[in-house]
């Protein structure tokens, strides 16, 4: 067996397996389950969960899940590309580091996938929770993810957890070059450019969670880098689940409020997310759409996320090698 390897580990949130109401009732279930995710206690919360939330949400999830899954592969578009990124980074840091990916919620899972980072020789993990923007709800969750698997495992690698990289400059830098590149094959000039980050809870920001502040920091920072105006560039956030108040101005409301304006032509960046999933593809590209639409907006585009591209992978490639050569110092 090979030693005095590293592992270097990208993490991305997860999906179900299949889009059946089955295999999403069991993502559901673990997902929502956590603590970081739902805040309610668990004595108020579980009842709630497994007695209406899991008998009526599964069915919805996995129609749009099936609208978007990568028949092809077989899998939802997060893992292909989630895949696909670990596939562009392998060698690009030597042949001692091996390079492999996972799901915080479903399969591959972060346990799995650590057992064979240890069964390859590694002694130390650069893990890599692919949020540009931290919160609880994602960044922290991996991070207790790994804490308690290697505890389960009795594995005390030497472990490096990349942090936020919001306002790095070559993440700065990836967004503007993809954003550009799509911008320029449109058959229309967009109006305004939305960009569209993954909501919070109010209560998580009350609480100290500073994911709001680095959402903003992202856009004002790719306003000055694009040369635009908060109103040709406006934040807005979407996927808000259940009743209490999430962050504002919600996405798809403000796509409306704009059309309702004499906004006719849009396109939305969602600057959050590192590949695509459910949210992009079918919250934003197929729901956001017929919101803007209906509203008597006319052309609109989604433009993807940094995915496997050429200027993405570029980006990771220099921040985890960054990373990595700050914490071996």
């Amino acid at each position: 067996m090979a030693s005095g390897r590293t592992g270097l580990l990208l993490i991305n949130l997860g999906s179900p397996d299949a889009p059946t109401e089955e295999a999403v009732r069991r993502y559901l279930d673990e997902f929502l389950s956590d603590r970081r995710v739902v805040e309610i206690p668990p004595l108020i919360w579980q009842p709630i969960l497994k007695l209406f939330v899991l008998r009526t949400r599964p069915k919805i999830s996995a129609a749009n899940y099936a609208k978007i899954w990568d028949r092809q592969a077989n899998e939802s578009p997060l893992k292909v590309i989630t895949r696909a990124q670990a596939a562009a980074l392998e060698g690009a840091f030597g042949a001692d580091v091996v390079v492999d990916w996972a799901m915080r919620y479903g399969t591959p899972s972060i346990g799995e996938r650590l057992e064979r980072l240890r069964a390859a020789g590694c002694e130390r993990i650069f893990a890599a929770p692919l949020y540009p923007q931290y919160a609880g709800a994602t960044t922290g969750t991996v991070e207790d993810e790994l804490a308690r698997e290697l505890g389960r495992q009795g594995w005390k690698p030497a472990l490096h957890v990349l942090p936020p990289y919001y306002d790095h400059p070559a993440y700065i830098a990836a967004l503007k070059v993809s954003l550009e590149r799509q911008l320029a094959a449109l058959d229309f000039v967009p109006e305004a450019v939305l960009l569209s980050f993954h909501g919070l809870p109010k209560r998580s920001v009350e609480r100290g969670d500073p994911y709001e502040r680095h959402c903003r920091e992202t856009a004002r920072l790719l306003r000055l880098a694009c040369g635009r105006s908060e109103a040709e560039m406006p934040l807005a956030y979407q996927s808000r689940f259940g009743r209490a108040e999430w962050l504002q101005p919600y996405a798809e409301p403000l796509l409306a409020e704009m059309a309702r304006g004499g906004t006719r032509r849009v396109a939305v960046l969602t600057p959050g997310f590192a590949a695509d999933c459910i949210e992009t593809l079918e919250e934003i590209a197929i729901g956001a759409r017929e919101t803007f639409r209906a509203a008597g907006g006319e052309e609109f585009a989604a433009l993807t996320c940094l995915n496997a591209s050429d200027e993405g992978v570029a980006m990771l490639q220099q921040l985890l090698g960054e990373f990595q050569d700050s914490a071996i110092r």
